[in-house]
């Protein structure tokens, strides 16, 4: 019973934070493509789709590479961080796949289902990760924004049927003639 209350417990911070996460106030972000379900994939598969995922993973990891190296050339601090950060978990991730990998190859050469799926799933769930951290990556540089070149020189051409003047300096109100008082009053 207890085990149930505990799950119960953490079935509802999961539910409350989906709920979070998707609230009106973040952008929507596009549904991950849905993963096959293992026991689905003949074996011969499993072992080429884990090798093309680990071969995303590496280019993934080597384009969040030269994001970070550009963050170091402009020396922006911000970007470095942030890319360097996803640059890390990739890294991770890619670790994991890679182990997950070798573990998927034993199992399927000893005809081990359950824990074939097991690896294939982490793999398979692993690049979905490492898709997403690449493209919060490039959020991070600022690809998906606009891009400005350093060296950018703008020249602004101003028409000659304008008023002259700055409009930011008006000119001074004029003098207030004041009239002094009369001498003797006016009876």
């Amino acid at each position: 019973m207890r085990t149930l209350g505990m799950l119960a417990v953490v079935g509802g911070l999961v539910t409350s934070g989906m709920a979070l996460a998707q609230s009106p106030a973040s952008p929507p972000r596009p549904a991950p493509p849905a993963l096959d379900k293992a026991g689905d994939v003949p074996d011969s598969q499993k072992l080429e789709r884990s090798t093309q995922a680990l071969g995303g993973m590496r280019e993934s990891l080597r384009q969040v590479f030269e994001k970070v190296e550009e963050a170091r050339r402009t020396k922006d601090v911000v970007k470095l961080n942030c890319a360097n950060e996803k640059l890390t978990q990739i890294k991770g991730l890619l670790r994991i796949s890679e182990q997950a990998d070798v573990a998927l190859q034993e199992a399927v050469s000893k005809s081990e289902a359950a824990p074939g799926e097991h690896e294939f799933t982490k793999v398979m769930i692993a690049q979905q990760k490492v898709g997403q951290l690449r493209s919060e990556a490039e959020e991070c540089i600022g690809q998906l924004a606009f891009r400005t070149d350093e060296n950018l020189f703008v020249e602004v051409e101003e028409p000659d049927n304008l008023p002259g003047g700055d409009p930011t300096r008006p000119p001074p109100p004029p003098d207030l003639v004041v009239r002094p008082p009369p001498a003797s009053p006016v009876d």
